[in-house]
């Protein structure tokens, strides 16, 4: 099964060119603009793994990360920024983050991130359907 990946940043240019390389590897990839439309869209739908810019207008990475979590705990989130900070990528990492990454990353990297979350996210999933078999 492709994991289902939802990718937020307010530069549509970016989003565009990361989109494309990942439905290259066979993602399913959704796009969103905003931290707001993420929040929605997670509401709506189950995503795998969320990649999350952390400077955006309005609801900043962080504020959609501490959402996201809040709806759908399960779903992992890697963090991706062009001016990575260490204090950002702290607060993430705090919050439930499952990787902070430089927008700047090779693409390689942030593939093995994404599986990787992704193998967690499914690990977790497995672990309450066998404990929800025993009572």
């Amino acid at each position: 099964m492709k994991p289902r990946l939802l990718l937020v940043d307010d530069e549509e240019m970016f989003l565009e060119f990361l989109s494309r390389r990942l439905i290259a590897y066979q993602y399913d990839v959704t796009i969103c603009l905003s931290g707001e439309n993420a929040i929605e869209m997670a509401m709506k739908q189950d995503f795998d793994v969320v990649i999350l810019d952390v400077l955006m207008p309005g609801m900043d990475g962080i504020e959609t990360l501490g959402e996201i979590k809040k709806i759908k705990p399960l779903t992992e989130v890697i963090m991706l920024t062009g001016h990575a900070s260490r204090e950002s990528g702290i607060q993430g990492m705090k919050l439930g983050a499952y990787s902070y990454l430089s927008k700047l990353c090779d693409t390689e990297d942030l593939i093995a991130k994404i599986n990787k979350a992704y193998d967690r996210k499914a690990e977790h999933e497995k672990r309450i359907r066998i404990a929800s078999q025993h009572p």
